[in-house]
Order: structure tokens, then C-alpha cells, then sequence
């Protein structure tokens, strides 16, 4: 009796406390290709609880505040705007958080089409 009460009582702790979260603080870079071009962006990210601030260095270590960061469980979300030849592009990224990698799609409109493109950015 003693066994069973002592499994039941670990087995409610364990589903009492929750799951430990990823945590996307930190610094992140990835590459793309365009065009011939390598193009190297850094992202500096700040989680506290679900909320994420930062900032992404992209072409000609330009640094752009990030907007609208969330994290939900691995799930990673934020937008960055840019101004290109006096339009503003938004860019939509979301992803998926593991120990040491963001993997997904970046949302974007141009020329009044709605594009996306894969994206992952290891930590480092």
C-alpha cells in the first residue's frame, strides 16, 4: 500500500508541475542566398514569460526592433518592419523553438502577392 501511494503521489506531482518552457533568449543567426548574394542576419531576442523583445541585424548591419513577440510553449512568433525605397515591408515570422534552433516560415507581401519562405536560425 505504502508503494502504490508513493507512485500516486509522484505521478501527481509530476502532472501538478508543468512542462519547463524553451526559453528563445539569447543571440541568433542564419544565412540566406539572393540573387548570388550571401546575406548573414543576427537576432537578438529577450523572452520574459510570454513576451518577446529584440532586435534583427540584417543587410548593411541594419537593426530593426521587433514587434508583436510572443512565445507559446515552443512556438515563437514576431513581426519586423522595414522601409525599402519608401514602402514599408512587414515581415511575419514564425517558428518552432528548440534547445539551440528557430525553424520556420517567414510571411511577407510583395508586389501585392503574399510570399513566405522557410527560415531557421541556430543560437550562437
Amino acid at each position: 500500500m505504502k508503494r502504490i501511494c508513493g507512485f500516486l503521489s509522484v505521478a501527481l506531482f509530476c502532472l501538478a508541475v508543468p512542462a519547463l518552457a524553451a526559453d528563445a533568449t539569447g543571440t541568433w543567426k542564419w544565412s540566406v542566398e539572393r540573387n548570388g548574394q550571401k546575406i548573414e542576419s543576427t537576432l537578438k531576442l529577450k523572452q520574459e514569460g510570454t513576451k518577446l523583445t529584440g532586435t534583427l541585424v540584417g543587410r548593411n548591419n541594419t537593426e530593426t526592433e521587433i514587434t508583436d513577440g510572443k512565445v507559446d510553449g515552443d512556438d515563437v512568433s514576431f513581426k519586423v518592419t522595414r522601409e525599402f525605397n519608401g514602402n514599408k515591408i512587414v515581415q511575419t515570422y514564425k517558428g518552432k523553438l528548440s534547445d539551440d534552433s528557430i525553424k520556420g516560415k517567414v510571411e511577407f507581401e510583395r508586389n501585392g502577392e503574399s510570399q513566405s519562405r522557410d527560415w531557421e536560425a541556430k543560437k550562437g
